[in-house]
C-alpha cells in the first residue's frame, strides 16, 4: 500500500517527459525556425523592437514551463539526496562569469560607438534591435541560474542550456536583421563573435553534464 502513492506519482510524471520537450519545441525553436522574420519584424524602431522581444518572451514562458516540469520530475524526496544536489561554487563562479562577459562586451560596444571610437557610429535604436532582446534574455537566464541554485533544483545543469541553446538561434537572427537596420562591419562581426562565444560555452555545458552522468553512475557503483 506503501508504494501506490509513489506508483501513481511516477505514473503522472511519465507525461511531462514528452509534454515538456513539446513546450519547449512550440515556444522556442518553431516561431524562431518556420515563422517569417518579416512577418515579425517592422522595421527598426521601437514597434520592431518590441515584436521582436515578444517573440522571445514566448520562449521564456516554454522554458519557464518546461523547467518547473522537469523539476518535478527530478526533484528528490529525500533530504539526504537533495544535499547531494549542491551546487558546486565554481560552477556558479564560472557561469556568472560567462555571463556576465556576454553581457558586458556588447555594452562597451555601444559605449565606443557612440563616443566615436567605432565607425561607422551604429544608433541607439538600431543596437536595441540587434542586441536588446539578447540583453533581456541574457538577464533572466541569470536570474533563472541563481533561483535553481538557491533552491537546489535538479534542474541547475539543464538550465543553461536551454537558454543558450536559444541563444544562438537569437544571435542568428540578429545577424539576419544586421542588413535590414545597415549595421556597420563592426557590428556584425561583434555579433558573429557573440555566436562563437556562446557556442563555446554551450559545449563547456554539456561536457560538464557528461561529467556530472560519469560521477553519478560512479556513486551508483559503490557499495
Amino acid at each position: 500500500m506503501k508504494n501506490q502513492p509513489s506508483l501513481l506519482q511516477q505514473t503522472l510524471k511519465w507525461p511531462m517527459w514528452l509534454l515538456g520537450p513539446s513546450v519547449l519545441l512550440v515556444t522556442g525553436m518553431v516561431p524562431t525556425l518556420w515563422l517569417p522574420l518579416s512577418s515579425v519584424f517592422v522595421g527598426p524602431n521601437i514597434a520592431g523592437l518590441l515584436s521582436l522581444v515578444g517573440l522571445d518572451c514566448v520562449f521564456n514562458l516554454g522554458a519557464t514551463l518546461f523547467l518547473l516540469m522537469a523539476d518535478a520530475c527530478g526533484r528528490p524526496k529525500g533530504m539526504a539526496v537533495a544535499q547531494k544536489s549542491q551546487v558546486p561554487f565554481t560552477y556558479q563562479l564560472w557561469n556568472l562569469g560567462a555571463s556576465l562577459l556576454g553581457f558586458v562586451l556588447p555594452l562597451l560596444m555601444l559605449f565606443a560607438s557612440l563616443k566615436g571610437s567605432l565607425q561607422p557610429q551604429l544608433p541607439f535604436i538600431s543596437f536595441l534591435v540587434l542586441l536588446g532582446p539578447y540583453l533581456l534574455l541574457l538577464s533572466i537566464q541569470m536570474l533563472a541560474e541563481m533561483l535553481t541554485w538557491h533552491w537546489k533544483s535538479p534542474v541547475w545543469l539543464v538550465t543553461p542550456i536551454v537558454y543558450e541553446a536559444y541563444r544562438v538561434l537569437q544571435l542568428m537572427r540578429g545577424l539576419k536583421l544586421a542588413g535590414e537596420v545597415g549595421a556597420p562591419a563592426w557590428m556584425v562581426e561583434s555579433i558573429r563573435g557573440l555566436v562563437s562565444w556562446w557556442v563555446l560555452i554551450l559545449g563547456i555545458q554539456l561536457m560538464r553534464v557528461a561529467w556530472s552522468a560519469g560521477l553519478a553512475s560512479q556513486a551508483h557503483q559503490q557499495p
